[in-house]
């Protein structure tokens, strides 16, 4: 009896802050999402389902989610990939790997905000430094931010560039908890680098690879910071991703309960997401 009462009081200090914290927003959410949005001299009222019909049809938000999508597609996989091979590089004796491992981590210390600016002169069209690149092999000026059929993409390259270097601190102290003997057996027995790297390190780095990807997805729909910098979400939604709509809807146009429904469509997605991972993943993760 007093063994249980220990381990509940050791739980109940992180219980306390994951339900105030999570779980009470997260229905407190809920419940808003129910109702009107409160105006001057007007109460909220109860709407039931209206908030979510009304997402339905918005195309705003149908534009947002789709290019949330293709934003966690583009920096997703090509963070993590990027952040092994920098791992991996970096985990070798080669001749300034403390330097190599500053330079690759130096983005993930940077404010977002910074960051935002620094590629905002980047992609400035005429002076910027990929304008300078370009034009050294004649190619014509473009507005890198003001297309539509590049506006997206260049958010992505700013989060995989910002993201991958801190994967990689993840990934790079995985490397060093293999034990050094695996590599010698695997040598003895001739087994090449890329056979050893499939066979056994991949497989033992599993969940480091499971807890990277839950970060990443995580962070793949939480970007507002470099959109209100670099986009504001244009030209024409093309930027628009789904928690910056949030903060629009709540915040510009005021109208919390609206936004209060995207929010609880953003949380069923990331929820299903997490849930999709842990099951499909849990076979490779818990290895023997």
């Amino acid at each position: 009896m007093n063994r249980n009462l220990t381990g509940w009081l050791l739980l109940l200090p992180a219980a306390l802050l994951l339900v105030t914290f999570t779980h009470y927003p997260a229905l407190g959410t809920l419940y808003h999402s129910l109702f009107s949005t409160p105006k001057a001299g007007r109460a909220a009222v109860w709407v039931g389902l209206d908030n979510y019909q009304a997402m339905a049809a918005d195309p705003v938000f149908w534009q947002s989610l789709k290019n949330n999508l293709l934003f966690a597609l583009g920096t997703i996989p090509t963070s993590i990939a990027l952040a092994l091979a920098m791992a991996l590089l970096v985990n070798g004796k080669l001749r300034g790997r403390a330097f190599l491992r500053l330079s690759y981590f130096t983005p993930t210390i940077l404010p977002m905000i910074a960051v935002a600016n620094i590629w905002l002169f980047f992609f400035t069209p005429g002076y910027g430094l990929l304008e300078q690149v370009t034009g050294l092999f004649g190619l014509p000026t473009h507005n890198w931010l003001g297309s539509r059929d590049t506006a997206l993409a260049c958010l992505i390259a700013v989060t995989i560039w910002k993201e991958a270097g801190f994967f990689m601190i993840f990934y790079l102290a995985a490397l060093q908890s293999i034990a050094p003997v695996l590599g010698e057996a695997a040598s003895l027995e001739g087994a090449g680098r890329w056979y050893f790297f499939r066979r056994v390190t991949f497989p033992l780095l599993m969940p480091t690879t499971l807890f990277v990807l839950v970060n990443a997805v995580i962070n793949s729909f939480r970007l507002v910071d470099h959109i209100v910098v670099m986009t504001r979400g244009g030209p024409d939604n093309a930027s628009q991703l789904l928690l910056y709509y949030i903060y629009d809807v709540g915040f510009k146009f005021w109208d919390t309960a609206y936004a209060a429904a995207l929010t609880m469509v953003l949380l069923v997605i990331l929820a299903a997401f997490a849930l999709g991972q842990f099951v499909l993943l849990d076979r490779r993760v818990h290895y023997r």
